[in-house]
């Protein structure tokens, strides 16, 4: 749609705005970048002077590690194949592949899948083939490029990073499962309520989250330490201590969610009209059927989004997770600043920062599917309609 003369920009406004925001996407850019490079890097390499010996590893590619020009260019072929799929493929699988009502577990699922399928393909097949085929490749085989993935290696299978992994993912799922059940049954029932006290609620329920994190486990804390008493009476001598367990960790983050959770879906709730809930009563629906069968397909851009939000506060959570789990069952963030916190050598600074970029890729893969949900999500909840 062309624009009208009056509302055009002049080509000085254009250029300041075009300069600010490249600038601003370097800014927030580099640092990322930059540390990933680092990370596959030898430690003579990632910490040199040189940003040149950086980027292209001179030492690197001398120890035997390096990327050939038919490495670079086949990676980046997949990549963009890669890139392609999850864009514009993956979403159309999904939706034609998930049962009627399960479009959450269907994405959780066809995400999880997509992303298994990338790394055994990235990380697995390829360098076989190319393995193969760059001895016979001539100089487009020769590595002009360092680059080893060792220091992965050696954070998620000799330093067991894994184990991090599973407790991330069993705390931040435990935090969405539960959020996202409670705040959208709290949603909805606010949203629809004619009573003053639902906004009473709302009002007590925003004071609750801009508490400290700080204040919220120190009253928790004397309860996980004393579960087991606690819980004796009733579960017998077996009464398990919450302290140290993914459990606490999920009961204190919910609490300190859910309010913006239920603030969030009860404004989506109120961009739907309520004469979607009267077609469905005056059909025959519960209003619990209405909630289900009409209400929630329209929903699930506005829970998909809250969602994300909800999976931010637990996976890069440190002051909840690192004060309430012990050594053996920290998530990622506690853990690769227990990296940083201790004497270390240049290689277990390498790590460190393998470890830190390790935990930057699902966040990506995560926004690269869910996209347009998010999208439509925050703008069905900008607008009020």
């Amino acid at each position: 749609m062309a624009t009208s003369k009056a509302l055009q920009q002049p080509f000085s406004l254009r250029l300041t705005s075009a300069s600010f925001l490249t600038l601003w996407c370097v800014i927030a850019a580099f640092p990322i970048v930059w540390i990933a490079v680092m990370s596959f890097k030898s430690p003579v390499d990632a910490f040199s002077a040189n940003p040149l010996n950086v980027v292209f590893g001179p030492t690197t590619r001398a120890d035997g590690n390096g990327l050939s020009i038919l490495d670079i260019v086949t990676g980046l072929i997949v990549l963009i194949a890669a890139g392609r799929l999850a864009f514009s493929r993956l979403p159309k699988w999904v939706e034609r592949l998930t049962p009627k009502g399960l479009a959450v577990i269907g994405w959780l699922v066809g995400a999880a899948a997509y992303a298994v399928a990338f790394l055994v393909v990235f990380f697995g097949i390829l360098p076989i083939v190319l393995g193969a085929l760059n001895p016979i490749a001539g100089p487009l085989g020769v590595p002009v490029l360092g680059l080893t993935t060792e220091h992965y290696y050696a954070v998620w299978i000799e330093n067991g990073f894994w184990r991090n992994f599973q407790n991330s993912l069993i705390v931040t799922a435990g935090v969405v499962t539960i959020s996202l059940t409670v705040g959208t049954l709290a949603g909805y029932g606010l949203a629809r309520s004619g009573s003053s006290l639902a906004f009473w609620i709302l009002i007590v329920a925003l004071i609750f989250r801009a508490l400290p994190h700080s204040v919220l486990v120190a009253g928790y804390l004397p309860v996980f330490i004393n579960s087991a008493e606690i819980l004796r009476p009733i579960l017998g001598e077996n009464a398990p201590t919450l302290y140290g367990q993914p459990l606490a960790v999920i009961a204190v983050l919910v609490a300190i969610n859910q309010p913006f959770t239920i603030w969030m879906l009860r404004s989506f709730f109120q961009n739907i009209p309520n004469e979607l809930d009267e077609a469905a009563r005056v059909d025959g629906c519960t209003h619990f059927q209405a909630f289900r069968w009409v209400i929630m397909p329209v929903m699930w851009p506005g829970v998909i989004t809250t969602g994300l939000f909800s999976f931010l506060l637990a996976y890069n959570d440190l002051l909840v997770t690192s004060l309430l789990l012990d050594a053996q069952n920290q998530t990622m963030v506690p853990a690769i600043a227990g990296y940083f916190n201790r004497e270390t050598t240049t290689t277990d600074q390498v790590e460190a920062i393998a470890a830190a970029v390790s935990i930057t890729a699902p966040l990506f893969l995560l926004v690269m599917i869910f996209q347009r949900q998010i999208v439509s999500g925050l703008t069905a909840g900008a607008v009020k309609g």
